[in-house]
C-alpha cells in the first residue's frame, strides 16, 4: 500500500514540475497566463464510510488553474501592436472559428487584413455605419486596411470670416477687372477641389460701394474664371452683417474642363463684420479634399481604428471588439496564446473597450506574460525536493520489504 501512495506523490509532484517547467518556458511569451497546480488527498471510502484509523491512499492533481492576472505593459513602436489594460480578451477569426487572445501582437497580410502573424487569424471589430461616427455593435467583421487611394470629395462651401474696412473707399476704377488691382478694394483665395480631386484656385473680390454705405460686391472666380454673377454684401450699422440673409450665398457653377462634375460653390459669410480697422481674414476654410493614399492608423484607448491618408483625413475603419467570461477558468487552451469559450467559461460577453468590466486598450505595447520567475524558481525547488521525498519513500519501503524477504 505504501508502494502505491509513493507513486500517487510521485505523479503529483511531476505534474507540478510539468506545469512550472511550462510557466518557466513561457515567461517571455506574449499575452501568457501562468497556471497553479492545485492537489487533493484521496482515500478509500466504504460502505460505513472512512475509519479514523484508515490512512490516506495518496494524494491526486484537483486542477491546473490558470492565472488571469495583469501581465505588465510594454511598449513598442508598432501601432498594431495592442494591449488590454483590464479585462477582456481580444476576438479573432481562424477561418471562421471564433478564438480569444491577450497576445495584441498583430500585422497586415497581402490581402490588407489585420492578422496574428503565426496562423493569420483575423482581428474582429464592430463595423463602422455609413454617415455617421458611431459603430455596428450588434455583430463583428474583419478588420482591414485598405490601401488603395482615398477618393476625394468636391468643394461645396467656402466659409469666410473677415473684417471689411469701414472707412474704405471705392476703388478709382469704376469697371471691375480682377487682373487690375485698382478695380477691386481686397482679395482672398483658397484651393478648392472639384469631384475628380484636381486643386483649383477660388477667389472672392470685394469691392466698396461708392454710392450706398456698409455696402459691397463680391465676386467669386475659379482659376481666373468667373462664377455665377457679382453677389451684393451688406452690413448693419452696428457693423454686423446684413446680407446676405442666413450669412451664406451660392455663386453659381464651374465646370471644369477635365470632365469632372459642375463645381457648385457657396460661400458663408457668417461671422463677417465692417469695423473701422484694416481688411484681415480670420477664418478662410472649404470643405473638400483631394484623394490620398493610406498613410498610417490609429487606435485610440477605446479601440477606434481610424486610417490616415496623405490627403489629411482621417476614416474610421472599426471599433475592437473585446470579450469577456464569467469564468476564466473554464476556458480551454488552444495553443499560440489563444482560448476558446467552454460551457464551463459560459458564453463570451462581447463589448467594447472602456465599458462594463472591460480595460481599455493601449496601441503601440503588448502584455507582457504574467509569470513571476522568482517564485516559479522557488516553486521548482518545492516540487523537486516533493518528488526526491516521495522517491525515498519508495526505496525505505523496498528495503523493508527486502529485509522480510531474507527472514528466515
Amino acid at each position: 500500500m505504501s508502494f502505491q501512495v509513493a507513486l500517487t506523490g510521485l505523479s503529483a509532484a511531476s505534474t507540478d514540475l510539468s506545469v512550472t517547467a511550462n510557466n518557466i518556458a513561457n515567461s517571455n511569451t506574449t499575452g501568457f497566463k501562468e497556471s497553479r497546480t492545485s492537489f487533493a488527498d484521496v482515500y478509500a471510502v466504504s460502505s460505513q464510510g472512512i475509519s479514523a484509523t484508515t490512512p490516506g491512499s495518496g494524494v491526486r492533481v484537483a486542477s491546473v488553474e490558470q492565472q488571469f492576472s495583469q501581465g505588465s505593459v510594454n511598449y513598442t513602436n508598432n501601432n498594431l501592436d495592442l494591449a488590454i489594460s483590464g479585462d477582456g480578451f481580444f476576438i479573432v477569426s481562424q477561418e471562421g472559428s471564433l478564438e480569444y487572445t491577450r497576445a495584441g501582437s498583430f500585422a497586415v497580410d497581402r490581402d490588407g487584413y489585420v492578422v496574428a502573424p503565426s496562423d493569420n487569424a483575423r482581428l474582429q471589430v464592430y463595423p463602422p455605419i455609413s454617415g455617421t461616427n458611431s459603430f455596428n455593435t450588434g455583430g463583428i467583421a474583419d478588420l482591414r486596411l485598405d490601401s488603395g487611394a482615398g477618393a476625394p470629395q468636391p468643394s461645396s462651401v467656402i466659409e469666410l470670416g473677415a473684417n471689411f474696412k469701414a472707412d474704405a473707399t471705392a476703388p478709382t476704377v469704376s469697371t471691375f477687372d480682377p487682373t487690375d488691382p485698382e478695380s477691386y478694394n481686397n482679395a482672398v483665395s483658397t484651393t478648392v477641389y472639384d469631384s475628380l480631386g484636381t486643386a483649383r484656385t477660388a477667389t472672392l473680390y470685394v469691392v466698396k460701394d461708392g454710392t450706398t454705405a456698409n455696402t459691397w460686391a463680391s465676386y467669386l472666380y475659379v482659376d481666373d474664371t468667373a462664377v455665377g454673377a457679382a453677389q451684393p454684401v451688406t452690413f448693419n450699422p452696428d457693423g454686423s452683417l446684413a446680407t446676405p440673409a442666413g450669412g451664406s450665398v451660392a455663386y453659381g457653377a464651374f465646370t471644369p474642363t477635365n470632365g469632372a462634375d459642375p463645381l457648385n460653390l457657396t460661400l458663408d459669410f457668417t461671422g463677417t463684420t465692417q469695423y473701422g480697422s484694416s481688411f484681415s481674414t480670420n477664418r478662410l476654410t472649404q470643405d473638400g479634399f483631394a484623394s490620398g493614399e493610406l498613410s498610417g492608423i490609429n487606435i485610440d484607448a477605446n479601440g477606434v481604428v481610424q486610417a490616415r491618408y496623405s490627403n489629411g483625413r482621417s476614416i474610421p475603419l472599426g471599433k475592437v471588439a473585446l470579450a469577456d467570461f464569467p469564468n476564466f477558468q473554464g476556458l480551454q487552451k488552444q495553443g499560440d496564446t489563444r482560448w476558446t469559450e467552454t460551457f464551463a467559461s459560459g458564453a463570451p460577453l462581447r463589448g467594447e473597450a472602456g465599458s462594463s468590466s472591460l480595460g481599455l486598450i493601449q496601441s503601440g505595447a503588448l502584455e507582457a506574460s504574467n509569470v513571476d520567475l522568482t517564485a516559479e524558481l522557488v516553486q521548482m525547488i518545492v516540487s523537486q525536493r516533493s518528488f526526491q521525498a516521495n522517491a525515498q519513500m519508495i526505496s525505505t519501503m523496498d528495503e523493508i520489504t527486502q529485509t522480510v524477504i531474507n527472514i528466515r
